[in-house]
Parts: C-alpha cells; sequence; structure tokens
C-alpha cells in the first residue's frame, strides 16, 4: 500500500481460498530465522512456529471442519474489504489480483468457490468492478503446469467504491444487458490473444462489472441473484459467443466441430457421420479426400493433431477448410516452432483464408477439449490462441521470403529420388 498525494494507492494478491497455506510453508524458513534473529525481532519472532490462527484461508483441519473454515475465510474476508471501502479514496482505484480456475460444473452451469468468495466479499463490502485485464505471470515450466492446461495468466480487477444509491434491476434485465455487453468485452480479449485457458476467468471482468454497479438484482421468487448464480450466466454467454462464431466457418469445418464435440477423435459409425454431412452441407467422401478424417469398413475417425502429415502447404491444398489450417497449424507450432506455423498462416492468407476466424476457431476447439478432457488437444489448442501475435509475425515474415518458405518444407528424400 503507497500514499500518493494524499490519498492511498491499494493493490494486493489475496489468499486463493484453501490452495496454499503459506503460514505452514513458512515454518520452514522460520526455525532458522528464528535462531540466528530472535535477540534482534523479539516480538515477531517470540512463538515457537509461525502463528497461524489468524491467517485468512480456508483450512478445515485448523478451523473445524469444511463449513467452518468457509465461514471464517468468507467473514474474514468481507471484514478486510468492508475496512477498506470505508476509508477509500475514489480518486485511486484499487487493484486486485487473483489466479483462479473455474473448474465446478453442474446441470447449471460452471462456477467457481474460489471466485464466487472473493467477489462475493468484495461486492457486499460496497465494491464496483470496473475494469479487467489477464497478466501473464503464471511461469509456464512450474510444476504445476507440466502437461496441464493450467492457468497462465493472474486476472487483474480494479476496483472502485460503488456509489450510495446505486439502482435495482430484475434478473431479464442483468441477463438482457449481459448478452448485450458481453459479446463485445469478449471479442476484444480474443483479439488481445488472451489465453483460452484464462477466457473464462477473463471474462468475469466485464461480467461483473455489470452485476456490481446495481446495489440488488432481483430474481423472479423476490431474493437477490447471487455471484455463483451470475457466474454462471457469464459463462453460459462465454460459451454461447463461442458457438455464434461458428457461423462464420465453412461446411466441412463445422462438421469437424460437431463430430469433435461429440466423439472427440474416436471412432464412431459411418451412418452418423454420413447424417451430420447431410445437415451440415458437407460430405463424408470429401472429408476423407481432404485428409480430416479416415473412414472405412462402416466407421469413421476425426484425424488428431499428432496424427496429420508434416509439411502441409494450404497453397496446394484442392479442399481447404479452417478446420485444416488451425490443426495444422497447432500441430506445426508444438513440433517445429512459430516459422512452420506462421508459414501454414500465410499460405492460408494467400488462398484468401479469413485468419481471424482461424484464431476464433483455436478458441472454440480449446473449449471444447477442455470440457471433454482432452487435455494434449486442449494444450495445443491453447498455446496456439495465446501465441497467435507471434505466429502473425512468423507469417508476415515467410510472406516475404517464399522462397525460403519452400525450402523449409522441402524433403531430403526427394533429392535422393
Amino acid at each position: 500500500m503507497t500514499t500518493n498525494g494524499g490519498g492511498r494507492t491499494i493493490s494486493t494478491d489475496p489468499p486463493y481460498y484453501d490452495n496454499i497455506g503459506y503460514a505452514d510453508l513458512s515454518d520452514y524458513f522460520y526455525v532458522w530465522l528464528r535462531r540466528g534473529l530472535r535477540s534482534v525481532h523479539t516480538s515477531n519472532l517470540s512463538t515457537m512456529l509461525v502463528p497461524k490462527a489468524d491467517e485468512l484461508i480456508a483450512n478445515p483441519y485448523r478451523q473445524g471442519g469444511s463449513a467452518a473454515a468457509q465461514a471464517f475465510f468468507e467473514d474474514g474476508f468481507t471484514q478486510v474489504f468492508t475496512h477498506l471501502r470505508s476509508d477509500a479514496d475514489g480518486s485511486y482505484p484499487l487493484t486486485l489480483y487473483y489466479a483462479f480456475k473455474q473448474s465446478e460444473s453442474d446441470v447449471l452451469g460452471t462456477a467457481s468457490t474460489g471466485w464466487e468468495t472473493l467477489l462475493a466479499g468484495v461486492i457486499q463490502s460496497g465494491w464496483l468492478v470496473t475494469a479487467t485485464w489477464p497478466m501473464r505471470t503464471e511461469n509456464g515450466t512450474r510444476l504445476i503446469a507440466s502437461g496441464t492446461n493450467a492457468l497462465a495468466s493472474s486476472i487483474l480487477l480494479a476496483l472502485r467504491p460503488r456509489p450510495e444509491g446505486a439502482p435495482i434491476i430484475d434478473r431479464r434485465g442483468f441477463l438482457a444487458e449481459l448478452k448485450s455487453t458481453l459479446p463485445g468485452a469478449l471479442r476484444d480479449l480474443q483479439q488481445g490473444s488472451i489465453a483460452p485457458v484464462d477466457m473464462a476467468q477473463a471474462a468475469i471482468g466485464p461480467g461483473m462489472a455489470i452485476f456490481s454497479r446495481y446495489a440488488r438484482i432481483v430474481e423472479p421468487s423476490g431474493e437477490n441473484m447471487g455471484v455463483r448464480d451470475a457466474l454462471r450466466a457469464i459463462n453460459g454467454v462465454l460459451d454461447e459467443v463461442l458457438s455464434q462464431q461458428e457461423g462464420d466457418f465453412d461446411d466441412d469445418t463445422r462438421w469437424c466441430i460437431a463430430w469433435f464435440e461429440t466423439h472427440g477423435f474416436e471412432v464412431s459409425l459411418y451412418g452418423e457421420a454420413e447424417t451430420l454431412a447431410s445437415a451440415k452441407n458437407s460430405s463424408v467422401a470429401g472429408l476423407a479426400r481432404a485428409g480430416v478424417i479416415s473412414s472405412g469398413a462402416g466407421k469413421v475417425k476425426l484425424f488428431s493433431p499428432d496424427e496429420l502429415p508434416i509439411g502441409y502447404d494450404p497453397r496446394t491444398d484442392d479442399r481447404i477448410s479452417l478446420w485444416e489450417i488451425v490443426l495444422h497449424m497447432a500441430r506445426a507450432l508444438s513440433a517445429q516452432g512459430l516459422d512452420s506455423a506462421g508459414s501454414i498462416l500465410a499460405g492460408a492468407e494467400e488462398r484468401g483464408v479469413d485468419t481471424a476466424s482461424a484464431h476464433e476457431l483455436a478458441y472454440l476447439l480449446y473449449s471444447v477439449a477442455e470440457k471433454k478432457g482432452l487435455t494434449q488437444a486442449g494444450i495445443l489448442f491453447n498455446t496456439l490462441g495465446s501465441s497467435w501475435p507471434e505466429v502473425r509475425a512468423a507469417a508476415a515474415s515467410a510472406a516475404e521470403k517464399p522462397d525460403v518458405i519452400a525450402a523449409s518444407t522441402l524433403d531430403f528424400d526427394d533429392l535422393e529420388a
């Protein structure tokens, strides 16, 4: 916390619910510090171990069970932000960093106890969310990120005191405002190449900016809408936006998405594939000729990125689709690097392909892979989506040096022949 011109600027990274017990971890260092510095910092090092009773985390072992731990954390969190609100200077926003992945899904939608607790404490304390943006703070080489779709960013929330006399709105009005405002904010996030794994967290900001500007949002029952229901509504709009983008895709791509959503990269029946092809104005034979599926013996299988051939060139593809471009780019980026992925993107642009739609498809495919538990595929699509500016730069460089592109895809076996 710093002082600036008579006001206070507050920036904090709060506890992550029950994720990390910092007081327990600090015992490792404390015992050695105490031996060397006890005579210097007598009061701070008076206990045998680090004091833990007042640590603001939800620890069921320390606080007498899960329910008591949750109540302890929520009450303490609200007290802290209520105190900050009572002494807040409206000239300066409070900035709050949070990195917590939403992973709790049920029939009503996706939410998160961690996010719910954080936001409920902030909003009940009289704060208004005014801005949000992900910040790349998480190292992909850390152990928790190895082989997983772990968060790449912390989400920065900018808060200001909510004005006294804030309006009241009903649930229908809130949802209407959410659906009219949130899609534009989500597209801005995509254009900023927010990692797909961070999109659901990043979408919370603009959604909660709407939620938090009202003193109450009234349900049809007369009760107030809770933060968990608001999170479900925000995630529902995110799903709608990703699905609506599908209308800009070509027919083969829409078939592949529908098949991927149902079967992933597993084998299924030819008859089902043919029925879907009729509905999507595509054909199984054409998809097989394009090299995106295998078809035979009454079975059909969608090729995964690692099953695709190396050296794909959109310039020579006689049945090009966004699906092919994105999967080949994802594979090339992972196996060969930026130059190879950029070469594919440059070739697609030469063919007149809408590469902005290809970027949107990467986000959609990550979302589907995440829901189906396809971790490796999700990692590929997440990496592609978040690396898009670098891939675009590599594509621009490749477009300026076409001879280098050709050389980079030359097969030395051809020379021997």
